[in-house]
C-alpha cells in the first residue's frame, strides 16, 4: 500500500484508510463483533494503518470494537476518533464544552484500549462553544500525551482559523466525493494553505458511486439513508448518469467504478486520504486497489466534463439535519 502525509504536520498514513462507522451504525444493524474485528484486521493485513471511528457509532461500540481489533498492532496503525455530540448520540445535538471533551476522551482512551488518541476530532461545529475554547481543550490533551493531533470535521473556514491560531488543526474530515464537491471551494483551498490534511468521508457517496445500486434498491430498517433526499428513488435514478461515467472509464481500465471514484480522490491533492468503509472482504480489497489505480490527464478531464454536464439531484442530508450544521 503506498503511503501519504496527512498535511504538513500529520502522521504518514496508508493512502486509503478504512471508516468503521458502518460495521456498527448508520447503515442498518451492523454485523457480528467477530466479524466486524476480522475485517478490520484484514484491511491491516493488507496494508491499511488508519482507521476511523467514534464516540457516535453506537454509540461507543464501535470504538471498542476499534480497540479490541487493533490492540495487538497498535504501534502500526494510526486511530482517529472524535467528540462533540451531546451523551454521544447525533440526534440529541452537539456538545464540544472543554468538560464534556476531556470526559470523551478519557473514555476514548480506555475503549480503544490505549495511551493516546492519534487524531482527535470536533464531529460537528458546535454554535454555543467559541473555537477557541474547543481548540484549547484539545491542546491541554495534547499537552498531557493524551492526543497527538488536533481535528475538524465539517468545519467552514472561518471555524478552521479560529481554531488553527490556538492549537493548529492537522487534518479536517469532511464528506468530498464526486457528488459532493463543495470542499473545493472554500476547504481544500485553506487547508492547502494552512498544511492541513484532508480525509473525505463517503468517499463513495454513501454506496451510490459503486454502481450496485439504482432506483429499485431497498434499503434495510435502520439504514439512514432511507432519509437522506440524495437517495430517493428519483433521486437515484436521476443521478444514474455519473455511474455509467465511472462504468465507462473503469471498463476501459478493467478496474470497478469504486475503484475510479477514490482514485480520483486521490489524483486531487497527495494530502488526500479517503476513508471508504464496507462490511465485506471482497469490497474492502476492491477499495484498497485503488490505490494503485492511475488516472490520466485525459480520464480526469472526461470525468470533469462529464460532471459539468450532470445536475445532481437531491440534497445530502434532511432539512431538519442541514439547518443545525454550524460552520
Amino acid at each position: 500500500m503506498k503511503k501519504r502525509k496527512l498535511g504538513t504536520r500529520g502522521p504518514e498514513v496508508s493512502a486509503i484508510g478504512y471508516g468503521c462507522m458502518g460495521l456498527s451504525f448508520a447503515y442498518g444493524p451492523g454485523v457480528e463483533r467477530a466479524s466486524a474485528i476480522s475485517i478490520i484486521r484484514t484491511a491491516f493485513d493488507l496494508g491499511v494503518t488508519f482507521f476511523d471511528t467514534a464516540e457516535a457509532y453506537g454509540p461507543f461500540a464501535n470504538e471498542e470494537i476499534v480497540g479490541e481489533a487493533l490492540a495487538p498492532m497498535r504501534d502500526d496503525v494510526v486511530i482517529a476518533t472524535k467528540f462533540g455530540f451531546r451523551n454521544g448520540v447525533p440526534t440529541t445535538g452537539v456538545d464540544s464544552r472543554p468538560e464534556r471533551i476531556r470526559e470523551v476522551a478519557d473514555a476514548a482512551l480506555q475503549r480503544l484500549r490505549t495511551d493516546r488518541i492519534d487524531i482527535f476530532y470536533q464531529h460537528r461545529v458546535d454554535p454555543d462553544v467559541p473555537m477557541e475554547d474547543v481548540a484549547g481543550a484539545v491542546k491541554a490533551l495534547i499537552d498531557a500525551g493524551k492526543v497527538r493531533h488536533f481535528g475538524l470535521s465539517e468545519a467552514g473556514p472561518q471555524s478552521i482559523r479560529r481554531a488553527h491560531a490556538v492549537q493548529p488543526v492537522t487534518v479536517l474530515q469532511s464528506e468530498y466525493s464526486l457528488w459532493w464537491r463543495e470542499p473545493e471551494i472554500d476547504v481544500l483551498p485553506i487547508c492547502e494553505e494552512l498544511g492541513i490534511g484532508f480525509v473525505p468521508f463517503s468517499p463513495l457517496g454513501r454506496g451510490f458511486l459503486t454502481g450496485k445500486m439504482d432506483d429499485t434498491t431497498a434499503f434495510a430498517d435502520g439504514d439512514l439513508r432511507k432519509n437522506f433526499p440524495r437517495f430517493s428513488a428519483d433521486a437515484r435514478k436521476a443521478n444514474q448518469p455519473l455511474v455509467e461515467q465511472l462504468a465507462s472509464i473503469a471498463a476501459a481500465q478493467n478496474v470497478s467504478p469504486a475503484q475510479i471514484a477514490l482514485a480520483w480522490l486521490l489524483a486531487q491533492k497527495p494530502w488526500i486520504v479517503p476513508i471508504p468503509g464496507t462490511t465485506k472482504v471482497e469490497r474492502l480489497t476492491e477499495n484498497i486497489g485503488a490505490a494503485g489505480v492511475a488516472l490520466s490527464a485525459e480520464e480526469l478531464r472526461r470525468i470533469g466534463e462529464a460532471l459539468s454536464h450532470i445536475d445532481i439531484q437531491g440534497e445530502r442530508y434532511p432539512p431538519e439535519v442541514l439547518a443545525r450544521m454550524a460552520r
